[in-house]
């Protein structure tokens, strides 16, 4: 199952990826292109894409999109100045026709900062409620801690054979 991970700069996409793979927090730094590795849960293969968020990078995701099942949106709880540009993106990503079947799963990334938004509140801001042709989930998460990361995967193994 084709999963792409997606995210302004910094939100902590690698750091994800990585603690899905290997439970542990590895030294990342910033990402051009993608890095690539394949995570079980219960069974289930995914292929995860973590892709560079950076500006000059971001119109190069779509090269990407082709046979993905799953969207993973990270989003940098503390960010709050580039919400907006995470929205445009999100809302971009789902009007593309390579994603019109994906599911989406937002992780509510650096919930253990001081004055973070809430996932409600970054829910209500991406106006998720408004997304009705793809199914999609939002999770607070710590990628550092990696809480939150499991109950995230279990939506998206929850979401297989259901479409």
């Amino acid at each position: 199952h084709k999963v792409i991970i997606v995210g302004l700069d910094n939100a902590g996409k690698t750091t994800i990826l990585y603690q899905f793979l290997m439970n542990e927090v590895v030294h990342t730094s910033p990402t051009i292109g993608s890095n690539v590795e394949e995570i079980v849960v219960k069974n289930t293969h995914f292929l995860m894409w973590d892709i560079g968020g950076q500006e000059s990078l971001r119109s190069s995701w779509n090269t990407y999109y082709s046979n993905t099942e799953f969207i993973i949106l990270v989003v940098d709880s503390i960010d709050r100045e580039r919400l907006s540009i995470t929205k445009e993106e999100l809302y971009r990503m789902l009007a593309h026709e390579d994603l019109r079947k994906a599911a989406v799963l937002i992780f509510a990334n650096k919930q253990d900062m001081k004055g973070c938004m809430t996932a409600a509140e970054i829910s209500t801001y991406l106006t998720l409620s408004s997304i009705k042709d793809h199914p999609w989930h939002i999770q607070s998460c710590c990628a550092l801690t990696g809480e939150g990361l499991c109950q995230g995967l279990e939506w998206m193994t929850s979401r297989i054979g259901v479409r």
